[in-house]
């Protein structure tokens, strides 16, 4: 099983398709909650140069709200996170599969939820 939803962007810089999925995110009822650039991360903490790779947490509210009350650890797999990294010719995005990081869990109403996030995020990915 595929553990993300990816999508290459050609000929975009990492600052236009961070602003696109930020949009498509929100336009599909996400927030982005926390933000990473793991590139001036990984250059601060071990003096190492890499392309741009920023990694988004996006929240639907709703459906967290709905799993957390299903199973009130699952927080700890929370939010879900979607990466933009530049790589040769243009950007990829690829947001996490929720139903297959539920997969550890058992129990099927939360994977009935993960589900519709998937269904969220691929139309996300897709408007971007």
């Amino acid at each position: 099983m595929a553990y993300t939803i990816d999508r290459m962007i050609p000929g975009s810089s990492l600052d236009d398709v961070d602003a696109r999925t930020r949009k498509a995110l929100a336009d599909h009822g996400f927030g982005v909650l926390t933000e990473i650039d793991v590139a001036a991360t990984m250059k601060k903490k071990l003096d190492v140069e890499m392309p741009a790779y920023r990694i988004l947490g996006a929240c639907n509210p709703k459906m967290a709200h709905q799993a957390i009350g299903l199973e009130p650890r699952v927080g700890a797999m929370l939010p879900c996170n979607v990466i933009l990294r530049e790589v040769q010719g243009g950007v990829e995005v690829s947001a996490i599969d929720p139903v297959a990081s539920m997969q550890a869990i058992g129990n099927d109403r939360l994977k009935a939820v993960a589900g519709q996030v998937r269904d969220l995020l691929a139309k996300a990915v897709a408007a971007i």
